[in-house]
């Protein structure tokens, strides 16, 4: 995003409005998600809103503009509200993973359809070379899609109190369980060990998975 920035401010200004709206949905999916399931938490703290300032974690989208993976706040929920207790969990940890891989394939999708409109602009946009409109539309676009992509595989990942971690919980016995939200209090650890020893690691994942991607799209 930073070399984006130097690149190109126009698109860099189109791609930040869509990671904001990114991180938003992607929230706000976990909040509809658990409201529908009987958990009416997320409502009662003004988390079913499209407002960005309900959101939005300033570090998390500081450090997603900067070493490319961030975090929004977390929808607080009450399990045992959801009518079915695993169902519920799994659901609502997945719903807003869903909806970045959706946006991603989306997004994917518009480069795909602009290049067919204007394969030389495309290209050349694409590579720095000049610019046209469709050109920038699809930097843009390329950039949102791996934005998507990147938020939908972080969040997979199974460390607290990333997503991923709540979709494995829902799937472990439920004698755990009492282990497992306590180990919610100490995020502060999980974040830091994800900016220090895994932070090359996740990058090298999250790198596969932009290639694995992209490679299926535009290979």
């Amino acid at each position: 995003m930073i070399a984006l920035l130097q690149r190109d401010p126009l698109a860099f200004l189109l791609t930040f409005v869509v990671l904001v709206f990114s991180l938003v949905l992607h929230e706000l999916g976990h909040a509809y998600a658990a409201y529908l399931l009987g958990d009416a938490t997320a409502k009662r703290q003004g988390r079913l809103t499209l407002n960005p300032l309900r959101h939005l974690d300033p570090l998390g989208t500081v450090l997603l503009l900067l070493v490319g993976f961030g975090w929004a706040k977390p929808v607080p929920i009450y399990p045992p509200a959801f009518r079915h207790y695993r169902l519920g969990l799994f659901v609502v940890s997945i719903a807003g993973i869903v909806i970045n891989l959706v946006l991603a394939v989306l997004f994917a999708l518009l480069v795909r359809g602009l290049f067919a409109l204007d394969p030389v602009g495309v290209v050349m946009t694409l590579q720095g070379e000049g610019q046209t409109g469709l050109g920038l539309l699809a930097l843009a676009a390329f950039f949102a899609s791996s934005i998507n992509l990147v938020l939908a595989v972080f969040n997979l990942l199974p460390i607290p109190p990333l997503d991923g971690s709540k979709i494995l919980q829902s799937l472990l016995p439920l004698s755990w369980q009492p282990l497992l939200w306590r180990l919610e209090q100490y995020a502060w650890l999980s974040f830091l060990l994800i900016l220090t020893v895994l932070r090359g690691p996740i990058q090298e994942v999250l790198r596969l998975a932009r290639r694995v991607f992209f490679g299926f799209f535009f290979g």
